[in-house]
């Protein structure tokens, strides 16, 4: 038994969905933790009678215990040209991001960049993500290893793409269902991995291929589908004149049975009252990148609107268009992104979503996403005082709102103590570093 001391916050529901309530939340918690799950959680005075003389509680003073985040949209091939100026979404993929994702043909390469990337996720305290390789399979075989090794949860897919990109990086529908097929024998289920079909858009898939990736998606009802929609105006007109019997953009993919439960839609900014209507009806999810859609100039998601209308949300930090593997950097570019909306994004939803919002958006709910007992150990000892900023504006905090929005506005990896994965501790600041096992 693993036993911690500190204040424990959690959210067991929606606040926009249930009157504001939803927070559980511990000034002076314990949390318990045996063979990898959550065993307890709650006040200290009411679990410590629990424990027997063997098991030694480890204090963290000053320390907040969270569930680990969830990235629900993120590029492995893509850290490499993070920062890159002058562009928006097409030519910014043309003159920056096919070149760095043709690097990820090397396997050595990829195998590197797996490293780096696994590692920035978990010292950002994001314990798990849905992430995009690039056409290569050995890219994505890369990011499973790496990630196995450490019991993280992470889904992943190699990228479909037979179009409109440079010859380099495009496969074939033969080939694209081969590897991808191979990928999902070798690793869906593995640990705690998943994996996602993943055209990118349907800009770079022709019909062939998009119909394909319904194929698949339908004979294994265990995988994912991941994919971008709505991102840019140019990308909506480009599908229009591409898929030109479609009705909209998601209808594209409705056509060939890629709109499901099991679906996540990343960005969703330009897409009417109808388009939502049908991703809710079915159960799919939207993957709010804010960051990424201020930095290409993208536009603005409607978060409040996609809510009322029954859309599963979450939180992406979109790297490379992102411009930070942190969620809580990522948080407070989505209070921001409401604000030139006129909407105040409210301090707790803005948690749910990066938490438990981004599980249910997976449909790992039940698995992950709060500090419930019985579900995975994943979470985070965060740093309140971890910048002289953070801990100055933190003593003048009068509640826990406050706080919590003090955290998502200023905080970033350097909040980030410690990060486990199952009751493991993968992430020290300043001491060890994610290790394999």
């Amino acid at each position: 038994m693993q036993a911690y001391r500190a204040s424990l916050l959690h959210m067991l529901d929606d606040p926009a969905a249930s009157d504001g309530a939803g927070c559980a939340y511990h000034d002076d918690g314990l949390l318990l933790v045996e063979d990898g799950i959550v065993q307890g959680c709650g006040d200290y005075a009411d679990l410590a009678p629990r424990l027997d003389g063997a098991t030694t509680v480890e204090a963290l003073p000053g320390r907040l215990i969270t569930p680990g985040f969830v990235d629900l949209h993120v590029h492995l091939p893509q850290v490499d040209a993070i920062a890159s100026h002058g562009e928006q979404l097409l030519a910014w993929l043309d003159r920056h991001i096919y070149p760095a994702e043709a690097a990820f043909a090397e396997p050595v390469r990829a195998a590197e960049g797996a490293r780096f990337f696994v590692s920035e996720l978990l010292r950002n305290g994001t314990t798990t993500a849905l992430v995009f390789g690039s056409v290569h399979k050995s890219s994505v075989e890369a990011l499973f290893a790496e990630a196995l090794g450490r019991d993280m949860r992470l889904i992943a897919g190699k990228v479909l793409m037979d179009r409109c990109a440079p010859a380099a990086l495009l496969d074939t529908v033969d080939e694209g269902r081969r590897e991808t097929l191979e990928l999902i024998a070798a690793w869906s289920g593995r640990g705690r991995l998943g994996y996602a079909v993943t055209p990118r858009f349907a800009i770079t898939s022709s019909g062939a291929q998009l119909a394909m990736a319904g194929e698949v998606l339908a004979a294994h009802p265990e995988v994912w589908l991941q994919t971008h929609l709505a991102e840019n105006r140019a990308e909506v007109a480009e599908a229009a004149v591409l898929f030109p019997e479609a009705r909209d953009y998601l209808n594209v993919y409705e056509r060939y049975g890629l709109v499901g439960p099991r679906s996540v839609f990343a960005h969703c900014v330009h897409l009417d009252d109808n388009a939502f209507g049908r991703m809710a009806a079915t159960g799919a999810a939207a993957a709010f990148c804010p960051s990424s859609n201020l930095f290409l100039g993208s536009g603005l998601f409607d978060l409040e609107r996609a809510g009322a209308l029954g859309v599963k949300v979450g939180v992406g930090t979109d790297i490379g268009a992102g411009t930070s593997f942190s969620m809580l950097h990522t948080l407070g570019e989505a209070y921001k992104v409401g604000q030139l909306r006129g909407e105040v994004l409210d301090p707790f939803r803005a948690f749910y979503l990066a938490t438990l919002g981004g599980a249910r958006a997976l449909g790992l709910g039940d698995r992950i996403g709060n500090l419930a007992p019985g579900k995975d150990a994943d979470f985070l000892v965060l740093d309140l005082a971890a910048t002289p900023l953070l801990g100055r504006r933190m003593a003048g905090a009068t509640t826990l709102a406050d706080r919590l929005f003090a955290l998502t506005i200023l905080g970033d990896d350097r909040v980030v103590e410690r990060t486990y994965l199952a009751g493991a501790l993968q992430h020290r600041r300043g001491g060890i570093q994610p290790f394999a096992r």
